[in-house]
């Protein structure tokens, strides 16, 4: 991996992301229907008297007829900002927004960021404490030591609902998961094990403890904070820091590190020097964690000692310590079992159920994205964020322990139900489509930006190159450069191609005219579509093999861009070329096509559609069960335009697919369980997932409509079946869903 981070962007577009469109990251969004003055009245008044009264008649009826059981507090004073240091409540906002998203994303949590404009330990407590009948769980961030530990540990004695600081606890977590395993690697028994913690914060805090409640004991660790070992008797520490000081007569790291198994780092980057590590003992652990820039970097540690297992807190190195494997998981479990508070055993729990994930074989889709077959090893001993197994198997050892453990007011009954619960909570396209920058940043690809005049394809360009996903190919006239500048990159980092003197005009335009000259185009007809169309001339580096991708679609209409690309690349042999319009919720995905290629495809045409746009949706996580759209149920009523869609039908029947499939059917038969169980004889086993349109009219109206209407997020519309790897985005696409496309594209996720 790479020794750098190459996770980048410039602060013009991390200011963007946050500010186009809804300022910020969160909305708040009604989950029952609000239409009509019956909604309303039975939202609010007369209709909410009565659950007030249920709950005022019994406290616990909160969590069934409001938000409270799924809901968490992200709050900060804002005291101890990443890595930004005391900026203030306000300016802690975008990051418990940021929180919040991970909570949502993750693990299906609310969550409301709340900042509090006070440094008085005791105010804020007291601010939080009154809090408590609006939320299921409270998370602590950003607050400086030592006053997080007085805010944590009042707040959890005063308040019946979990309160969990993540910079101590998330922390300690992820490290104790990868320490469970590294300890196995190397035949270590915890018991026996010597541990340096270099830290003395937070975060360092709660790893010794959670590591001494899983058996490490007292003795067996040294801690040290900058001026050296924390020993009994000495000054100028705190209580929290003093309760792990031991009797030694070692004062430095050095000292300390005299066959030490273990080196923990929360410090400072550079504090661990590479000649320290021949004192440790045979194959050492070693725990870098300190952000951005580790204690010492794995190729520098690597080098001193080739025996060692190394974890550090970056994503470009193995073993990652992620908060974000660990916090929403444990407020999952610990709210679906209405936990009054998170305790060393669902910690323990937690960081259990993380390590023997990583022992599991990786499924094949995260391995894919990350460019290797991932085991169990040195290398893996902390499972990929991005492993859809997370969901199901964290959250459930928590609630498991939770209950053993005597904190559970509400214990689940049936654990396999609850773990299919948890499984149908999030939807995989998320992951994957996570999988697929991890995939691209694993295997980086060339991708052509035809459009590269636009501001907003220079900004997918740049986010691009930045996020590490590959390199990207411009296409446009000198004014690039300017444009560049403009957006605070350095035009000498990008690839640009102009027609005006690229040396391969000559090659694309004797290519172009043997391939049009039967179509009646004249070579200077050639000529003139390389010199002047940006889409032609990037069809033609595709087609010649100078990129892997091609991205276009801001500045025609994609019927119009369509037309160019074909005048360059086919279709794959075998294929009807489609277009495919993905809506992404929480918890489902829809896939309508044909929404831009076919305006009257055919049987077999519709056969060809929905056997493309079943293996896409495989490939983003889902069973396909296919619908063949039509006003008509099945004959009623009857009409003219249904021989199509039912000679669809029989040309699946005929080939034999590996997929659920029925029709003709109208949309809410489809959608709708009840509306289908009207029908038994009917061949899906639920709600279709992937809609076949019967023409290009109802299925480009819908696909918009449903873009500009619904709540649902939109991709695409994807082009599937060309036999070169093309993109054409709507004309009113952002950087970011452009950025989407062609890691798509290049991932061969969108073929």
């Amino acid at each position: 991996m790479s020794e750098e981070s190459n996770v980048q962007f410039s602060e013009r577009e991390a200011l963007l992301y946050h500010s186009e469109g809804r300022p910020g990251k969160i909305e708040v969004i009604a989950s029952k229907p609000m239409a009509t003055q019956r909604d309303l009245a039975l939202a609010y008044s007369p209709g909410v008297a009565v659950p007030v009264l249920a709950i005022a008649e019994n406290p616990a009826a909160a969590y069934d007829y409001t938000a409270k059981g799924n809901l968490v507090a992200v709050i900060s004073n804002g005291t101890a900002i990443l890595g930004l240091g005391n900026l203030g409540a306000l300016a802690s906002k975008p990051v418990m927004e940021g929180k919040a998203v991970l909570f949502k994303r993750f693990a299906d949590v609310d969550s409301i960021d709340l900042e509090v404009k006070t440094e008085d330990v005791d105010a804020f407590i007291n601010c939080v404490e009154l809090l408590e009948p609006s939320f299921g769980g409270i998370n602590l961030e950003d607050i400086k030591s030592p006053e997080c530990f007085v805010i944590e540990q009042t707040l959890r004695e005063r308040m019946n609902i979990p309160v969990f600081h993540d910079d101590q606890h998330g922390t300690a977590i992820i490290a104790a998961a990868g320490l469970i395993n590294a300890l196995h690697l190397t035949g270590r028994d915890i018991k026996d094990t010597r541990v340096v913690m270099n830290g003395a914060g937070a975060a360092a805090i709660a790893c010794a403890e959670l590591i001494k409640a899983m058996g490490l004991p007292h003795g067996n660790l040294l801690m040290l904070d900058r001026t050296g070992v924390i020993y009994q008797g000495r000054e100028g520490v705190n209580q929290w820091q003093s309760a792990h000081a031991v009797a030694t007569d070692r004062r430095t790291l050095a000292d300390a590190l005299e066959g030490a198994d273990v080196f923990m780092g929360l410090s400072a980057a550079g504090a661990l020097p590479a000649e320290l590590l021949n004192h440790m003992a045979l194959k050492p652990i070693i725990f870098a964690m300190a952000n951005p820039d580790p204690e010492i970097t794995p190729p520098e540690a690597r080098a001193a000692r080739p025996d060692a297992i190394i974890a550090t807190g970056r994503s470009d190195y193995p073993n990652q310590v992620n908060n974000v494997l660990g916090f929403p998981f444990i407020f999952r479990g610990a709210l679906d079992v209405r936990a009054t508070t998170i305790n060393d055993a669902m910690k323990i729990a937690a960081a259990t159920a993380l390590a023997e994930l990583a022992r599991q074989q990786v499924p094949e889709e995260v391995a894919a994205a990350y460019g290797v077959q991932h085991s169990f090893g040195p290398d893996y001993i902390i499972p990929a964020p991005f492993d859809p197994r997370l969901m199901e198997l964290v959250p459930a050892a928590v609630a498991q322990a939770a209950m053993d453990s005597g904190v559970a007011t509400k214990p689940i009954t049936d654990m396999a139900a609850y773990r299919q619960q948890l499984r149908a909570r999030l939807n995989p396209t998320t992951s994957v489509l996570s999988l697929a920058y991890e995939g691209a940043r694993a295997n980086p690809k060339r991708v052509i930006f035809a459009e590269a005049e636009e501001e907003v394809v220079l900004r997918a360009a740049i986010a691009f190159k930045d996020g590490g996903y590959g390199t990207p190919v411009l296409v446009g006239r000198e004014s690039v450069h300017d444009r560049l500048k403009a957006l605070g990159a350095d035009p000498a980092e990008f690839e640009l191609h102009n027609s005006v003197n690229s040396p391969l005009v000559e090659q694309m335009v004797e290519f172009l005219y043997c391939r049009l000259q039967r179509r009646g185009y004249l070579r200077r007809d050639a000529e003139r579509m390389v010199n002047r169309d940006r889409n032609i001339f990037g069809a033609l580096l595709l087609q010649l093999g100078h990129a892997d991708a091609m991205i276009t679609g801001v500045t025609r209409t994609w019927a119009e861009s369509m037309r160019q690309v074909k005048r360059v690349i086919d279709h794959a042999p075998g294929r009807t070329p489609f277009g495919m319009h993905v809506l992404v919720g929480q918890s489902h995905t829809v896939f309508i096509a044909d929404t831009t290629v076919n305006e009257r495809p055919n049987a077999e045409e519709l056969a060809d559609i929905a056997e493309g746009a079943a293996a896409v949706a495989r490939r983003m996580g889902h069973e396909p069960r296919v619908a063949f759209l039509s006003y008509s149920n099945f004959g009623n009523p009857e009409g003219q335009w249904l021989d199509n869609v039912r000679g669809g039908i029989k040309v699946l029947d005929g080939r034999g697919v590996e997929f659920e499939y029925e029709g003709e059917m109208s949309p809410d038969v489809a959608l709708n369980k009840r509306q289908l169980a009207n029908y038994p004889f009917a061949r899906l086993s639920g709600p279709a997932n992937v809609l076949i349109m019967p023409g290009l009219q109802s299925a480009n109206i819908s696909a918009k409509l449903l873009r500009e209407l619904g709540g649902d997020s939109t991709i695409g519309p994807m082009l599937i079946g060309m036999e070169k790897p093309v993109q054409i985005a709507p004309m009113t696409a952002t950087a970011s869903e452009l950025v989407t496309l062609a890691v798509l594209a290049a991932g061969g996720i969108a073929r």
